[in-house]
């Protein structure tokens, strides 16, 4: 029987920075714990990183949020990560001035972040045994007839 685990997410929408300077700072926290990307997100040097960070704490708020309505249990350590996306949102055209009287456009990229957070099932672990197969019994080779 198969467990449904639940998705809590938050997303931000019309930010103003590339999507892939975003997915820089995404990078280093998905698949992280919740815990462990917060403390990432708070002390990374990029312009985005206290939006990522607000987003992930409303994520896991969201998280306590419905638990609460919905009365079951949710342990709030055993949540991590599953997925931060960042996608392109609408370009704004804008144009700068050139010599002689002529313009330059260029885009301004907006981007829409999303971030979902899962709680970890407890049987899974970072870790993962193999296991040795079984050996198999030796085969005897017939042989020729002369």
């Amino acid at each position: 029987m198969a467990v449904e685990t639940r998705e809590f997410r938050a997303s931000a929408r019309y930010q103003h920075v590339s999507p892939q300077k975003a997915r820089l700072v995404l990078d280093l926290i998905r698949g992280r714990g919740v815990q462990e990307a917060l403390d990432t997100a708070a002390f990374t040097k990029k312009r985005i990183a206290p939006v990522i960070y607000k987003l992930l704490a409303s994520a896991v708020d969201n998280a306590k949020f419905v638990a609460g309505e919905e009365g079951f249990d949710l342990d709030v350590d055993n949540l991590y990560v599953k997925k931060a996306l960042a996608n392109d949102g609408p370009r704004m055209k804008r144009i700068r001035p050139a010599p002689m009287g002529r313009a330059y456009r260029y885009q301004r990229r907006l981007t829409h972040i999303v971030l979902s957070v899962a709680e970890r099932e407890a049987s899974e672990s970072l870790v993962t045994k193999a296991e040795e197969p079984a050996p198999k019994p030796a085969k005897k080779k017939a042989g020729k007839k002369a």
